[in-house]
C-alpha cells in the first residue's frame, strides 16, 4: 500500500456469544480474531496499532481496569519515534516531549565526568528525548479508536492458552465471567511476570539487582535546569531529571531497612529530597513508588503460535533509558511481519526471523545498561574512587570526549541473518541496519520525512535512476502486491525536470515511480558510500538488501524466498495475472 491508499476492508472482530451491556464479553461467549495481545503497555499498544494500519483483526486484553498511571520510562530515542512515526501517532507525541535531551554523570562532589550530548538526527528525529510514559501510552492506545477491527478489553484477565497448526485457544476471566478467545496468532505483551511466557514454560534467566530504588515524580520543577544527572554519591545514589511540562522525577537509592511505609512519612520525604532541592517542605508530590532493577532474558521469543515481546521477552536496569526503547524495537520488528504474515501474504517462517533479530540486541542492550549500572554504583567504594580519578583523566582525550557524546557506545540493531540478504559487495554493508530518513521534496513540492513519503511499506529505493527498469514484471508484481514502493531519490534541483529529447529518451523513463528530492543531501552522500545504488527497505525501514541495477531480479528473488513469500494471496494471483 501506498501511504494515501485506502486501509484493506476487514472484518470486525467476530463473537459467537452477545456481549454485556458493558461492552465486555459475556460469561461463556467465545471470540474469533486473527491476532490477541496480551497486555496494554507501550508494546501491546504499538503492536496492536501495526495491526490497525495493515488491516487486521486484533483483540487486546489487559487485566486492569484503565491505562497504567504510575512513573515509569522517562527517555524516548530516535527510533521509538520513528515506530509512532511509523503507526501515525508520532506528531501527537511530540509535544509531550523534551528533544535532544542530554545524561550527565556526577562525582559526589559534583563534578561532570561524563556527558552524553547526542547531537544528530539521521533517523529523523532526536537521539534521546525526555517523556513521560503514561501520557506516551494514552496517545498509542487512543490511535486505536481509528480501527474498528482492533478492540481493547480492560479487566480481562488471561489464565491458559493452548495451541494447535492452526489457532491459538486463550482461556481469560472479565467483568462478566470468563470467556473463550480463538486466535491465529497471540503476542504476550504482558509485562516481565508475563502469565504468557509461564503458560509456555519458556525460562526467564538473569538476575535481579540487591538494591531497590524509590522513584518520585513531582510538579513545578523545584530544580528547572534541564538534561537528566546521575548522581554517583556512594553514601545514596541519586538521578534529576527534567522532563516535559515542568516535572522532575527524583530517584534515590533504597537502604537496607527502608519500607514503601516508611517512604509514606513526610518527614522522611522531606529529608529524602533535601539532598537535591533547597526547600522540600513546599515540593508538590504527583506519585512515588519502588522499584526493583532487573537483568533477564527469555531463552525464547517464540513458541508455535504464540510470541514474546516487551517486558515479557526481556528486562534491564534502567541506566541507559533502553527498557522502553527496546520494547519499541520489538513492536517494529514483529508489527509488519505478524500484520503481513496473519494476512496471508508472507509465510509463518516469517515469524522465526523475529527471535533470530531481536533476542542477540536485546541482550546487548541488558549487557550495556548492566555495565552503566556498576560504573554509577560500584559495588564497593573503593572502586569509585578509582573511577572518578580515571575519568578526571580521560576527560582530557577528544576521542573518548567524542565517545560518550555520540553515544557511539550504544550497539545499534544489525541483523547478519534473518529477513536480511547479506550484500557480495566488500566494504562495511549497510544491509541489516536501519535505513537513514532525512526530509525530502515531494513532486508537489512539500518537504516531507522520508518514511511519511513511503507509508508504511517495503521500498525499492535507487539514486537517480528508475529501480525497476532491470527488474522483471514478475518481480515488480510480487512486491505490489505487498503494496511496495518505488521509489527515485533526485539531487532537489533536477525534481520536476524531464529529460530532453535530445538526449534520447522518448518516454519518461521514471514513470510509475515515486520521485523525491534530495533536500539535506544526506541520501547522496549514504549512495555515494556504497557501491550497490538500489536499496530494498522492510516496512521498518530496515535494509533488507542492496543490488546493483543489473542484479536487482537476483537479490529480489533471494529477498522474497527469506521473506517467506506464498503465492496462494488474491492479491499477488490477480496481479500475476496483469504482469
Amino acid at each position: 500500500m501506498s501511504s494515501e491508499s485506502p486501509l484493506p476492508e476487514t472484518p470486525v472482530v467476530s463473537e459467537t456469544a452477545a456481549s454485556a451491556g458493558n461492552g465486555a464479553p459475556s460469561a461463556g461467549a467465545v471470540l474469533k480474531t486473527q491476532v490477541a495481545i496480551v497486555g496494554a503497555g507501550p508494546v501491546g499498544l504499538t503492536i496492536a496499532n501495526f495491526l490497525g494500519v495493515y488491516g487486521v483483526n486484533a483483540v487486546v486484553l489487559e487485566q486492569l481496569p484503565k491505562l497504567i498511571d504510575y512513573p515509569r520510562a522517562i527517555g524516548l530515542d530516535d527510533e521509538a519515534l520513528r515506530t509512532m512515526q511509523a503507526i501515525g501517532v508520532a506528531d501527537r507525541i511530540e509535544p509531550h516531549t523534551t528533544p535532544f535531551h542530554w545524561m550527565r554523570f556526577l562525582t559526589a562532589s559534583g563534578r561532570c565526568w561524563a556527558s552524553i550530548e547526542p547531537r544528530t538526527d539521521e533517523f529523523g528525529w532526536s537521539r534521546r528525548n525526555a517523556f513521560i510514559q503514561p501520557q506516551a501510552d494514552r496517545i498509542l492506545f487512543e490511535g486505536l479508536e481509528r480501527f474498528p477491527h482492533v478492540r481493547t478489553l480492560f479487566g480481562a484477565a488471561f489464565s491458559d492458552l493452548s495451541q494447535n497448526d492452526s489457532k491459538v485457544t486463550l482461556k481469560v476471566t472479565g467483568p462478566e465471567g470468563p470467556f473463550t478467545i480463538e486466535a491465529d496468532y497471540l503476542v504476550g505483551a504482558d509485562g516481565g511476570r508475563s502469565p504468557v511466557r509461564e503458560a509456555l514454560g519458556v525460562t526467564f534467566d538473569g538476575e535481579t539487582a540487591p538494591n531497590q530504588w524509590i522513584v518520585i515524580d513531582v510538579e513545578n520543577d523545584p530544580v528547572g535546569t534541564p538534561n537528566i544527572y546521575l548522581g554517583c554519591d556512594p553514601r545514596r545514589p541519586y538521578v534529576s531529571a527534567a522532563l516535559p511540562h515542568g516535572v522532575r522525577r527524583f530517584e534515590f537509592m533504597v537502604m537496607p531497612g527502608e519500607t514503601e511505609e516508611h517512604f509514606n512519612r513526610p518527614d522522611v520525604m522531606q529529608a529524602l529530597l533535601s539532598k537535591v532541592v533547597d526547600k522540600p517542605e513546599e515540593v508538590k508530590l504527583i506519585r512515588q513508588r519502588i522499584y526493583n532493577h532487573n537483568a533477564r532474558l527469555a531463552s525464547r521469543f517464540r513458541v508455535g503460535r504464540v510470541l514474546l515481546a516487551g517486558d515479557a521477552a526481556h528486562i534491564m536496569p534502567v541506566w541507559q533509558g533502553q527498557g522502553y526503547n527496546s520494547g519499541m524495537r520489538d513492536a517494529a520488528n514483529l508489527g509488519w511481519k505478524l500484520a503481513l504474515v496473519a494476512g496471508g501474504k508472507l509465510g509463518p517462517a516469517l515469524l522465526d526471523t523475529y527471535e533470530a533479530e531481536r533476542r542477540t540486541h536485546a541482550k546487548a542492550m541488558i549487557d550495556l545498561s548492566v555495565t552503566v549500572g556498576k560504573v554509577f554504583n560500584p559495588p564497593y567504594p573503593w572502586l569509585g574512587t578509582v573511577r572518578d580519578a580515571v575519568t578526571r583523566v580521560l576527560n582530557y582525550l577528544p576521542a573518548v570526549q567524542r565517545y560518550f557524546l555520540e553515544m557511539r557506545f550504544k550497539p545499534m540493531p544489525k541483523f547478519d541473518t534473518g529477513a536480511v540478504v547479506p550484500s557480495a559487495a566488500r566494504g562495511a554493508s549497510p544491509v541489516g541496519k536501519l535505513f537513514i530518513q532525512p526530509r525530502v521534496r515531494t513532486s508537489a513540492g512539500d518537504i516531507r520525512r522520508l518514511d511519511d513519503v513511503i507509508g508504511p511499506n517495503f521500498a525499492i529505493v535507487a539514486w537517480s535512476t528508475n529501480p525497476r527498469q532491470y527488474m522483471t514484471e514478475e518481480q515488480a508484481a510480487i512486491w505490489e502486491s505487498l503494496g511496495a514502493v518505488f521509489v527515485t531519490i533526485k539531487p532537489d534541483v533536477q525534481l520536476g525536470s524531464r529529460p530532453d529529447e535530445a538526449l534520447g529518451f522518448r518516454t519518461d523513463p521514471l514513470h510509475g515511480v515515486v520521485q523525491v528530492g534530495d533536500t539535506q543531501g544526506r541520501l547522496k552522500e549514504w549512495f555515494g558510500a556504497w557501491p550497490e545504488s538500489i536499496v530494498f527497505l522492510r516496512p521498518d525501514r530496515v535494509v533488507a538488501a542492496t543490488a546493483s541495477p543489473q542484479r536487482v531480479t537476483e537479490v529480489s528473488r533471494a529477498l522474497v524466498r527469506v521473506l517467506a513469500f506464498t503465492e496462494t494471496s488474491d492479491e499477488w494471483q490477480a496481479r500475476r495475472k496483469v504482469a
